[in-house]
């Protein structure tokens, strides 16, 4: 792997059900000895400092690492969601709520904020991140390797969750992509 700088994520695991010292060293042993193994809220979560020039390439090796320890345990996602609220919006990009409330009512800012994509009904809305920070970009309020994160965590977590659905209902899967696809 070529070097670069520290690259932070966490994984989060299926298929371990207690963390014990076999699941570290299996870990450590699978090239992962720059993570940190913790179990939370019935979840094994692995912590990396990664060593790489960019995310995607620290996140893809290791996913690869992980594989390694076999079938048995999958890997669910990058534990950072695409679903984002007002306020998280607001600790991702370092301004207060009120301000990122304003850029979405257009009482400032450019005007345009993407609309919510989900839980409307419900009246706490979520947003697509990609679509926030491809918005942030655009007005020069973030950076553009901060876009290309936001957009390489999604399809990584995208493909994350479509392999377990694969995994969990094959048959299913496989109908709904078809019909998606057009294919």
């Amino acid at each position: 792997m070529t070097k670069g700088t520290a690259q932070e994520f966490t994984v989060v695991l299926s298929g371990i059900t207690n963390l014990d010292d076999t699941i570290a060293d299996a870990l450590f042993e699978a090239g992962c000895d720059d993570a940190t193994v913790t179990f939370q809220a019935g979840r094994c979560l692995v912590s990396f400092s990664r060593e790489a020039t960019s995310l995607i390439e620290a996140i893809l090796s290791a996913i690869s690492d992980i594989r390694k320890l076999g079938p048995a345990v999958n890997i669910l996602r990058v534990d950072s969601s695409n679903l984002v609220s007002q306020s998280e919006i607001a600790r991702r990009i370092g301004r207060s709520r009120q301000l990122v409330h304003q850029y979405i009512s257009g009482e400032r800012g450019p005007g345009a904020f993407p609309p919510p994509i989900c839980d409307l009904s419900e009246g706490a809305p979520l947003w697509s991140w990609c679509e926030v920070a491809a918005w942030l970009h655009q007005h020069d309020m973030i950076t553009e390797s901060a876009l290309q994160g936001a957009n390489e965590l999604a399809v990584i977590n995208s493909v994350l969750e479509l392999e377990n659905h694969r995994r969990q209902d094959p048959k299913l899967t496989q109908e709904v992509v078809a019909a998606v696809s057009g294919k």
